[in-house]
């Protein structure tokens, strides 16, 4: 972990901040680029200097730059900020903006207001959380979204659609200033450095994109989409190592170059510029004589190309001689970028390079995980070294802020051992809120994610880039303590105020539902907990605790054979001599209503090797089962709780233990 003398200066901290306030607005753009891919195609297959002009189909292209493309961003904003509720207002705010000036693309509008409606209506739920009387909640959620969605837009519509519309205006007359002097190459000094230091997703989603996209009304393409997409100067660089290059760092250079140049994913050649500084001269110049060609031929984009790879350039481009003018300039950029590289390497008098070294250190700047690191040393990807823990795979990120307990259906497992977590985070008086979800729904800002281990690869699949935590046992990991004592010795670790959110078990509108008592009551009665049973295999005791949730009412009968097909994925035993099998994500549509079966098998059920004495049968739904699982989680935790459960007597004994939590 890092330590207070390791702290970051003010710089440090200023780039970091920049860096995430980059990756926030990343984070509102990527995920809908096959959204503004469909338009760019359209727009250049159809528009009248498109391939085939087409005056009807080229009706498309107005409506989707004009309300389509702003409106994903704005609700994917407001998403990010607030879940499904939060995207919901953003939309609806942004809608405000695009109607508010019309005549300008509003992607600034919608970066702006998407987020502000998702926080206005997080900030509103938490001022009246618990202060809604029972049966009223579905009707203040729904008035108070339209009422607060319908004052954005208002606000929107009247004062932040016209000023972003003049910001907007002087920006694009900024980089006409700088094409008409000539001056737009020397952009390249900001952006390929910019690149490296991972601080170019606020300049290129935040300005460049808009921009572009404002410039591709009016003119047909944009020359901004590939001031940073352009592969060349990382090209030349990768080349450059494949014939002037040492050791590790030559042999991996060739793969390198594939996977930046076909797969455009730029990052891969960051280690090598680290690892020789002066190559900086070679990526900054390639990017200058890029641009510079660009300007020169005419070159350009409809749509932004992401990832920056040349068979995305190539979707992109409007006709065919632009089409020439953007291979010129790859090419040129590459040239230009590999003849200073090749000077260096062949100036420098070291033997080898330590590619592995320059790799961590990148993810060190980056402040997570690298999805293509291990490429870069030889297929090993770089250890977590201090930063980790044993069973953790990645960097250990700083500042953190979100933790994710995943599992197959988010409803079970997850769910226990985010309340666990939840509770040593809280005593920890930690500013961290944790969540459980399926792994299919992996958050994106999601920062540390712990699994069991057989769908940590699943989990490290659906988010390459966070910091994984890989445990077998949910209710006693040793994992926890861990990771606690590392946050606390972390730099980052924020003001004492704990936001506990369960993300994925949540209402329609977004909001974690709220119990009454009698509800809570027929979660687990008495005739659902069964009392010294005996199985000869966990199918066997499985299946018992599935139709007994049938019988009670809460699961149709194919819920049975998905909790065998669940068991099948991975054990769903927790530890302490509990099991808690349940669906996949696909059963949830045949729960009726949450409830829970407990049975008690004094002598044990073997679960793979080990010993289940507590069967927890769980159905969730809309979240309302989270409560009573939390406290099971709690009283399970303790092996004597668990021993005290496995003894009783009773049925109402054993659920007089449980309702102890």
């Amino acid at each position: 972990m890092t330590r207070t003398a390791d702290r970051p200066n003010g710089r440090g901290n200023a780039k970091v901040a920049v860096q995430k306030f980059g990756n926030f607005l990343s984070s509102m753009v990527l995920p809908n680029i096959g959204a503004f891919i469909a338009w760019g195609l359209i727009t250049a297959l159809f528009i009248p200097t498109g391939f085939f002009p087409n005056e009807r189909l080229a009706e498309l292209v107005g409506p989707m730059i004009t309300y389509l493309l702003p409106l994903l961003i704005g609700y994917t904003g407001g998403r990010l900020i607030y879940d499904q509720r939060g995207g919901v207002v953003g939309a609806i705010a942004t809608m405000g903006v695009i109607v508010g000036a019309p005549d300008t693309p509003m992607f600034l509008g919608a970066m702006l207001m998407g987020p502000t409606g998702g926080f206005v209506i997080k900030k509103f739920d938490q001022l009246i959380e618990g202060k809604i009387r029972t049966g009223f909640e579905m009707l203040v959620n729904n008035f108070s979204a339209g009422i607060l969605g319908a004052a954005l837009a208002l606000f929107a519509y009247w004062i932040i659609g016209p000023i972003v519309a003049a910001v907007t205006e002087l920006l694009t007359l900024g980089v006409d200033w700088l094409v008409d002097t000539g001056l737009l190459p020397l952009t390249s000094i900001l952006i390929e450095p910019g690149k490296i230091l991972f601080l170019n997703n606020a300049i290129n989603h935040g300005i460049l994109t808009p921009i572009g996209l404002e410039q591709v009304q009016e003119t047909g393409k944009s020359v901004l989409f590939l001031l940073e997409a352009n592969p060349g100067p990382g090209l030349g660089v990768l080349l450059a190592f494949m014939l002037f290059g040492k050791g590790v760092a030559k042999q991996s250079a060739p793969g390198a170059a594939i996977i930046h140049f076909i797969g455009g994913i730029h990052e891969i050649y960051f280690p090598y510029v680290l690892m020789k500084p002066m190559l900086l001269l070679s990526v900054i110049a390639g990017g200058m004589s890029g641009v510079f060609t660009l300007v020169l031929l005419n070159g350009g984009l409809v749509a932004p190309a992401s990832p920056g790879s040349i068979i995305a350039i190539t979707a992109v481009t409007p006709e065919f001689l632009v089409l020439l003018a953007n291979y010129a300039a790859v090419l040129v950029a590459a040239t230009v970028s590999f003849l200073i590289s090749a000077t260096v390497l062949k100036a420098s008098k070291e033997t080898d390079e330590d590619i592995s070294a320059a790799t961590a250190k990148m993810e060190q700047m980056k402040g997570k995980k690298s999805s293509v690191a291990g490429l870069t040393a030889g297929g090993v990807a770089p250890t977590a070294g201090a930063a980790g823990t044993a069973s953790g795979s990645g960097v250990m990120p700083s500042n953190v802020h979100k933790i994710v307990f995943a599992c197959d259906a988010g409803m079970g497992s997850s769910a226990m051992g985010a309340s666990l977590l939840k509770k040593k985070v809280k005593e920890a008086d930690m500013d961290i809120t944790v969540t459980n979800t399926a792994i299919s729904n992996i958050p994106s800002d999601a920062q540390i994610i712990i699994t069991q281990e057989k769908l940590t690869p699943r989990a490290e699949n659906k988010a390459p880039d966070a910091y994984h935590i890989s445990v077998d046992n949910f209710l006693s990991s040793p994992e926890y303590d861990r990771l606690i004592e590392n946050l606390k010795s972390d730099s980052g670790v924020a003001e004492p105020q704990v936001e506990l959110v369960e993300e994925s078990e949540t209402d329609a509108v977004g909001t974690t539902p709220h119990m009454a008592e009698e509800e809570e009551d027929s979660l687990l009665l008495e005739e659902n907990i069964f009392i010294n049973q005996e199985f000869a295999t966990k199918e066997e005791a499985i299946r018992f605790a599935g139709e007994a949730l049938v019988r009670g009412g809460y699961v149709e009968e194919s819920y049975v054979e998905e909790m065998l097909k669940r068991e099948e994925i991975t054990t769903t035993y927790m530890g302490n001599n509990v099991a808690i099998p349940h669906g996949t994500e696909a059963a949830k549509k045949a729960v009726i209503k949450s409830g829970f079966t407990v049975v008690q098998v004094p002598n044990g059920v073997d679960f793979d090797g080990e010993s289940a004495k507590l069967i927890f049968g769980i159905a969730g739904k809309d979240g309302t089962h989270l409560e009573i699982l939390s406290g099971i989680a709690v009283i399970c935790a303790e092996q004597e709780n668990v021993d005290e459960l496995v003894q009783a007597k009773t049925a109402k004994e054993v659920k007089e233990i449980i309702n102890r939590s």
